[in-house]
């Protein structure tokens, strides 16, 4: 029973993301004349030639990928792409009458860009996809032997360089912000906002910087075993994680115990764990 509630919820995500992105998609995106990428701004490019509506140009597009998917790479990637790629545009169709909130291109492009990115993250967090140049992505990786992030770089430029020739310059500009804006909410949904640090701590005072930071920060902490680069001697590595308000705590005492030691402190975006966020 609780598998076929998470697999429901899955799927509830799924829907309510694609009515997001095309909410967002309708309302600042497509009125504005942004193509940030992918099989919707495509659409928006086609809208502007032919006046065929994106959700069917969406359908046309995703589903001949869809075929071609499936034959070359079976289905190991999954029903809820195939719903996702039909569901989208069905999103698209139905909020295709919302208003315009704004008619300046960057606020479109800002806003336009969190929409999507919110919704995406949303379809994400149900580990779902909405198909598209998507899946033509993780064709020509297979085919091609470059990384899936450049083929997907490959498809956005593609349509954003479109959009340059139908639109203009200046509107291939704002979809790149789109685009980028997109792909930092992703992020934000994804991670959240519970950013932590990971200090990397190398010193001659190695019990005493553990044992203030073990009772004074009341943090844990691991110890890794390292070598000299240039002596070979073998070195203690203490790796600890903080939240963002701990770090002048943790440099503070490390430096009060050993001024002379070696601290990487370096940013991650999710902590799972005692102390910090739960598993989900």
């Amino acid at each position: 029973m609780g598998s076929t509630s998470h697999t429901v919820l899955e799927y509830v995500l799924l829907v309510v993301g694609s009515l997001i992105m095309a909410a967002s998609f309708n309302s600042f995106l497509n009125p504005n004349h942004i193509a940030s990428g992918g099989v919707a701004g495509m659409s928006t490019v086609v809208q502007h030639l032919t006046d065929i509506a994106p959700a069917i140009t969406q359908w046309s597009l995703n589903i001949p990928i869809l075929l071609l998917a499936l034959w070359l790479l079976g289905q190991k990637f999954g029903i809820k792409a195939i719903v996702g790629s039909i569901v989208f545009p069905f999103c698209v169709l139905i909020t295709s009458h919302i208003g315009e909130p704004t008619q300046n291109p960057l606020l479109a492009a800002l806003y336009g860009g969190i929409g999507v990115g919110l919704g995406l993250g949303i379809v994400f967090r149900g580990r779902g996809s909405t198909g598209g140049f998507g899946l033509a992505a993780q064709i020509l990786h297979k085919y091609s032997g470059l990384s899936l992030g450049m083929c997907v770089a490959m498809f956005d430029g593609i349509v954003i360089l479109l959009s340059a020739f139908v639109f203009t310059p200046e509107n291939a500009l704002y979809g790149l912000i789109a685009l980028f804006v997109t792909t930092k909410t992703i992020d934000i949904v994804q991670l959240g906002f519970n950013y932590a640090k990971v200090a990397f701590i190398i010193s001659d005072h190695t019990e005493a910087i553990r044992k203030a930071i073990l009772v004074d920060l009341d943090r844990g902490l691991t110890e890794l075993n390292g070598a000299g680069g240039y002596t070979g001697e073998s070195r203690t590595v203490m790796m600890v994680v903080v939240k963002q308000n701990e770090v002048i705590r943790l440099k503070t005492l490390v430096r009060s115990v050993d001024p002379q030691a070696f601290v990487i402190i370096s940013e991650t975006n999710e902590v799972l764990g005692e102390g910090f966020k739960h598993h989900a």
